[in-house]
C-alpha cells in the first residue's frame, strides 16, 4: 500500500537516514496495537522509532538557536578570537623577555667564573 520497507539491509539499525525518517513519518499517526503491528511487519522496536524521531527533530532544528542567538554567538566568537590574538602577542613578548633574562643570567655566570674577584662588591 505504498509503504517503505528497505530491502537492502536486514537490520533496521543499518537503514540509511531517509529510510529511518520515512518509517518515523509512517508510524507517526499510529498508536497501541497499530504501532506494534507496524513495528513487527518491519522488524522494528517502538524504542527505535522513538529514538529516530528524536534524532530527526534534533537534526531539523527544533532545538536550533534563533537568528538573534546565532548573531550573539558570532559576536562572542569574534570577541574570543580577538582575545586569543591579544594573549598570543602577550605570550610572545613574555617569552622574548624570558629568553633575554636567561641570556643575561648566563652571561653573568660566565663573567663571574672568569673574573670572580672583580665582580664582588
Amino acid at each position: 500500500e505504498g509503504e517503505l520497507v528497505p530491502a537492502r539491509s536486514s537490520s533496521a539499525e543499518e537503514w540509511d537516514s531517509s529510510d529511518k525518517l520515512a518509517a518515523v513519518i509512517q508510524a507517526a499517526g499510529l498508536s497501541g496495537a497499530d504501532l506494534g503491528a507496524y513495528c513487527r511487519e518491519r522488524g522494528l522496536y517502538p524504542q527505535q522509532l522513538a529514538r529516530w524521531r528524536q534524532a530527526a527533530e534534533y537534526a531539523n532544528g527544533l532545538d536550533a538557536p534563533s537568528m538573534a542567538d546565532q548573531k550573539e554567538l558570532q559576536r562572542k566568537n569574534q570577541e574570543l578570537i580577538r582575545q586569543n590574538r591579544r594573549l598570543e602577542r602577550e605570550l610572545q613578548k613574555k617569552e622574548k623577555a624570558l629568553a633575554e633574562a636567561a641570556a643575561l643570567l648566563l652571561l653573568t655566570k660566565k663573567f663571574d667564573s672568569l673574573w670572580p674577584q672583580e665582580r664582588e662588591t
